[in-house]
């Protein structure tokens, strides 16, 4: 076993599907103060998630700004953290993350946490190896010591817990934007930092390839469901 397979083990097993029953006590409170943050900002200088995220949460690829629809409150807390104290950088969610307490970082997630995404079955079937990009994702590409993308985010890249975020639907020119930054070393806040390696051992070819598989998985799996459904 190479050491990234090692690695990506340990986080399997450390991090890993028993992280899915990992949950944060919602409460009502928490739910209404963070749909306020999020669609009036909190008043204290932390502006309105809408802006950039839209009202339904799921983003803008068009403008860089990422699907956090359903993402786990967990996870989004500690993005949120890493931006106040510098160790993961964006110039519009540095000062927006400063500004906020930490009540309003347990509201606000708790909130886009409860906007939960479509929800799929698991497919089980196997991978084409001529899609590369849905090959990537189920098998990787182990002749480059590249594991599976679902060996650490689960199922369809469905998310795992608060340190493996959903793939599944998220905008391609984000998932190619964070890709860039992992390899440059401008983003660093991931467990174990695997994702760094990771990403510089993908071309730039399986990189569009698996960015745009993750983008337009949600489509693919519906257009799976209908056809079983009209046999």
């Amino acid at each position: 076993m190479t050491k990234t397979m090692r690695g990506a083990s340990f986080l399997l097993a450390t991090f890993g599907f028993g992280a899915l029953n990992v949950s944060v006590v919602i409460a009502a409170g928490d739910l209404d103060r963070g749909k306020i943050i999020a669609t009036q900002g909190n008043g204290a200088g932390a502006l309105a998630c809408v802006a950039c995220h839209g009202p339904d949460g799921k983003g803008n690829d068009a403008a860089g700004f990422p699907s956090i629809a359903g993402l786990n409150a967990e996870y989004l807390g500690k993005q949120l953290h890493d931006y106040a104290g510098g160790l993961r950088k964006n110039a519009i969610m540095q000062p927006f993350a400063k500004a906020l307490t930490e009540d309003d970082i347990q509201s606000v997630t708790v909130y886009y946490q409860s906007l939960k995404p479509m929800v799929f079955s698991i497919t089980q079937q196997a991978p084409a190896e001529d899609n590369q990009g849905e090959w990537l994702a189920m098998r990787g590409d182990w002749n480059n010591d590249i594991p599976a993308c679902n060996q650490c985010h689960g199922p369809n890249g469905m998310g795992v817990g608060s340190s493996f975020p959903a793939l599944l639907g998220q905008h391609a020119g984000y998932l190619k934007t964070q890709l860039d930054a992992w390899r440059s070393g401008s983003r660093d806040n991931d467990p174990n930092h695997l994702m760094r390696g990771i990403a510089q051992r993908l071309s730039e070819q399986q990189i569009s390839a698996v960015t745009e598989y993750y983008a337009t998985l949600p489509e693919q799996l519906a257009a799976q469901s209908k056809q079983e459904e009209s046999r």
